[in-house]
């Protein structure tokens, strides 16, 4: 696994799957040419010198089926040494290929630990289904960063390949979301198939860290409650949302277009972003008008959230920015990011 702190691990190995492929044939050719100059030489039936062949290659010592002559004799002496060499040179290989694949799932389990540790602010996502792959790779390509937990051995595979950490474990193991980092954490999404173990996560990761955001899903309308008490901060009910959906492509379909293509689409210029405001940044204290995001930037304030979680839709000019405040901007991902650089002081 390659991590962006460092390079991948080098493990000392000339091996190839061509020595292995290698090996066999030569193993094939020795026992073609084996068996073929016993048929010739002793005039052996093919089963016969196939069987003089392997016992004469593996020096297990059996008898002969029958006398040879000198000239076999001769020959069954280039077969030792021959057989001897290739045989000793497979085992190698395997050898070699078996200390090496066991070297690498340490190295790899090492550097999974490594990387486990080192994690902070965040994201645990619980489940690696459907839902959890969606959410783990949109936080991955924003650059987030997160840990998964999913019992199933078969998603290592898939989270090797995705560069993610993770733990193969029971999510409602209150120990696993110790290992996790959960003290460290931002925030922990519950999206296993199950509304009670997500309930039972909430609940511990709750005790475990007051301070966590934690997102949960829920398939039962009566369960969204229950998990908000529990201490969910947020509850997502996947059906409820992709009925609405559809429903909204049917009813408003320009409307459902343009968030589509705002938020979830990744070849078009034009982007809905929110921007937190910095301590450092000149905005501060300004009123939007003053700003001038709107004339130096052609960006489009929708809302802005304070620092209390209160949000304000379609601010006046006369809003202020202020320091904690979250702006939801629309605007071309050029400007937004230059804007981004503006509210963060940098």
């Amino acid at each position: 696994m390659k991590t962006k702190r460092g390079k991948e691990d080098k493990i000392p190995s000339s091996h190839r799957p061509m020595n292995l492929i290698g090996a066999l044939g030569l193993l094939v050719g020795i026992l073609v040419i084996g068996t073929t100059g016993y048929m010739i030489i002793e005039r052996l039936k093919f089963l016969e010198a196939l069987y003089m062949t392997v016992i004469t290659i593996t020096t297990v010592g059996f008898g002969e089926v029958r006398p040879i002559s000198e000239t076999g004799r001769i020959f069954t002496i280039f077969i030792i040494f021959l057989g001897m060499g290739i045989v000793a040179y497979m085992l190698g290989v395997i050898a070699q290929t078996m200390v090496e694949f066991h070297m690498r799932s340490i190295l790899g389990r090492r550097k999974l630990g490594l990387k486990i540790r080192s994690l902070k602010n965040h994201y645990i996502i619980c489940g690696f289904g459907r839902i959890g792959k969606i959410i783990a790779e949109e936080l991955k390509s924003n650059g987030i960063p997160l840990l998964v937990i999913d019992k199933d051995p078969g998603s290592r595979e898939a989270l090797d390949g995705c560069d993610i950490a993770y733990i193969i474990d029971d999510a409602t193991s209150e120990d696993v979301l110790v290992e996790a980092g959960i003290d460290k954490a931002k925030g922990l999404v519950a999206v296993l198939s199950s509304d009670a173990n997500n309930l039972f996560i909430t609940m511990t990761a709750r005790g475990l860290n007051p301070d966590l955001f934690i997102l949960a899903r829920a398939d039962e309308e009566h369960t969204d409650k229950k998990l908000l008490r529990a201490g969910a901060n947020q509850v997502m009910l996947p059906y409820r949302i992709g009925g609405q959906k559809m429903a909204h492509s049917i009813v408003k379909p320009a409307v459902s277009d343009f968030l589509e293509l705002t938020v979830y689409g990744k070849d078009v210029e034009l982007k809905i972003e929110e921007l937190l405001v910095g301590k450092r940044s000149r905005l501060n204290g300004l009123t939007l008008q003053d700003s001038g995001i709107r004339q130096e930037m052609n960006v489009i304030i929708v809302g802005i959230r304070d620092k209390e979680g209160r949000m304000t839709f379609n601010p006046s000019s006369q809003s202020r920015i202020e320091t904690g405040d979250t702006l939801i901007a629309i605007g071309h991902s050029n400007d937004l990011k230059k804007l981004s650089s503006m509210l963060s002081g940098t």
